[in-house]
C-alpha cells in the first residue's frame, strides 16, 4: 500500500493554516488559558506564531512561574523580567496576578510602576499576595483603576486618597491590610455599590470594621468577616450576627472566624424566628470549649434550613479532648427542624464531647446528607482517634447514604 506523503503534509499544513489564521480574539483566549511560559513558548511553533504571545490579556506571576524562570535564567531577575513582558504586551491587560510565597525581592516602586502600567491598559482583575514580604504601600495609581471588577490584595498599606468615591464596577473585594498604618476599609467598601463578594481581614489590631457599614452593602452574595475584627469585638452574641445577617438579603456564602471573640450567654441562648433561605454555605472557625459557643454554633446552622454545605475549623488542641463533656441539654434533635445539608467538614477536630454532640445533631437532622469529612488535630492520639471513630459509627444518620469519613 502506497503511502501518500505529500497528501499527509498538505493536510498537517492546512491545519496549521487553520490555527494560525483564528481570529486575534480566539488565539488571545488559548493563549490565556496557558501557563505564562507555556504561552511565550507558542513562539518557536512556527514563524506565524512568532509573537503572538504579545497578545496575551491575562498574566499570571506565581511561584511556579518564578521556578521556571529559576530554572531557565539561572539568576534572580524576575523583576526585569516583569517589566519587559509588559512593555511587549500590545492590547488591553484585563487580569494581573502577583502571587509570591517565598522570599523574593520585590521593591515598592516596582510594584507602584507596573500598577501605573495596567491603569492605562484596562485592568479589571488584580492580584497581589506577596505573602512573605513586609507590608508594601499601594500607589494611589491603584485608585484610578476604575474598570475594576475584582480586587485582591494581602499584606499591603492601604489608604484611599482624600474624595476617592469607590470603584464603580468593582464585584470582589479581598483585603488584608496591615491595619496599623491602613485606614479603615468599611467606608471605603460602601462606596463600592455592586459589591458581591466582601472577604476582609485586617492585620495586627481589631476593631476596625463597623458593622453599619458592612450592612448597607446590599448586593453581597458571599461575605467573610473575623468577628475580632468587629468594632464591638469583646462582647459579641449571636443575635449582633443576625442583625447583620437580616440586611443582607441575597447572602449565600458566609464565613465568620470567632477566634479572640467573647460571646455573651444571653445572646448565646436567645432564641431567633429570623430564616435566611438564600444562604447555601457556612464557613465557621471557631473554639467548642464551651456551652455558650456550642449554642451559638447550633443557632446558626439552624438558622440556614437551604445550606447545602458547612465547614467548621475549630482550632482546638489536643488537650480540648480531656475536657469534661458540656454539650448543652437544652438541644432537641426532634423539634429543630430538617436540614438540606449536603456535606459537612470538620478540621482540627479533637474528639472532644461537644464535636460528638454537634455531629449527632448534622446526622439526625439531614435526611440529604451524603459525607462528614473529618481531619483531626496532627496531635490527636491514635488511640482517642479510634475511641473518636467508634463514638462517631454508633450515632444515628437521618441520610441512608451518608458517610463519615476519619483522616
Amino acid at each position: 500500500m502506497e503511502v501518500d506523503h505529500g497528501a499527509h503534509k498538505a493536510a498537517r499544513l492546512a491545519l496549521q493554516d487553520v490555527i494560525s489564521s483564528m481570529p486575534d480574539k480566539v488565539i488571545t483566549n488559548i493563549l490565556d488559558r496557558l501557563p505564562l511560559q507555556d504561552a511565550v513558548r507558542t513562539d518557536v511553533l512556527s514563524k506565524n506564531w512568532r509573537f503572538k504571545w504579545t497578545m496575551l490579556s491575562q498574566l499570571v506571576f506565581d511561584d511556579n512561574f518564578f521556578e521556571y524562570l529559576s530554572k531557565t535564567e539561572g539568576k534572580d531577575n524576575h523583576l526585569r523580567i516583569i517589566s519587559r513582558f509588559l512593555l511587549h504586551l500590545k492590547g488591553a491587560i484585563t487580569k494581573f496576578v502577583l502571587y509570591i510565597e517565598k522570599m523574593r525581592k520585590f521593591d515598592d516602586d516596582d510594584i507602584n510602576h507596573w500598577i501605573l502600567f495596567l491603569s492605562k491598559n484596562g485592568i479589571e482583575d488584580l492580584t497581589f499576595k506577596l505573602l512573605d514580604k513586609t507590608p508594601f504601600k499601594l500607589s494611589t495609581h491603584l485608585f484610578s483603576c476604575l474598570q475594576l471588577k475584582h480586587l485582591k490584595i494581602y499584606n499591603c498599606i492601604f489608604n484611599p486618597p482624600p474624595g476617592f468615591h469607590g470603584f464603580p464596577n468593582l464585584l470582589s473585594l479581598e483585603l488584608y491590610p496591615n491595619a496599623e498604618k491602613s485606614s479603615d476599609v468599611g467606608d471605603f467598601a460602601i462606596k463600592c455599590r455592586l459589591l458581591e463578594i466582601l472577604k476582609l481581614r485586617y492585620i495586627l489590631k481589631a476593631g476596625r470594621v463597623k458593622l453599619v457599614e458592612i450592612a448597607k452593602l446590599k448586593n453581597l452574595k458571599t461575605l467573610a468577616l473575623s468577628l475580632y475584627d468587629l468594632d464591638n469585638k469583646m462582647i459579641t452574641s449571636s443575635d449582633t450576627i443576625f442583625e447583620l445577617l437580616d440586611s443582607l438579603p441575597k447572602l449565600q456564602e458566609l464565613y465568620l472566624n470567632f477566634q479572640v471573640c467573647k460571646l455573651t450567654e444571653s445572646g448565646a441562648k436567645k432564641n431567633f424566628s429570623t430564616a435566611f433561605p438564600c444562604l447555601k454555605a457556612l464557613k465557621l472557625a471557631m473554639y467548642l470549649d464551651n456551652a455558650i459557643k456550642l449554642s451559638c454554633a447550633f443557632e446558626l446552622i439552624r438558622s440556614f434550613p437551604n445550606m447545602e454545605t458547612l465547614e467548621i475549623t475549630t482550632y482546638a488542641g489536643w488537650y480540648d479532648s480531656l475536657a469534661p463533656p458540656i454539650c448543652s441539654p437544652e438541644v432537641e434533635y426532634n423539634t429543630i427542624g430538617l436540614l438540606q445539608l449536603q456535606s459537612v467538614f470538620f478540621t482540627y477536630c479533637s474528639g472532644s464531647e461537644n464535636e460528638v454532640c454537634l455531629i449527632k445533631y448534622l446526622l439526625a437532622c439531614s435526611p440529604s446528607l451524603k459525607k462528614i469529612v473529618m481531619r483531626p488535630h496532627s496531635q490527636l492520639e491514635y488511640g482517642k482517634k479510634l475511641t473518636f471513630a467508634m463514638k462517631l459509627l454508633e450515632l444515628h444518620r437521618a441520610s441512608p447514604v451518608a458517610e463519615i469519613k476519619l483522616f
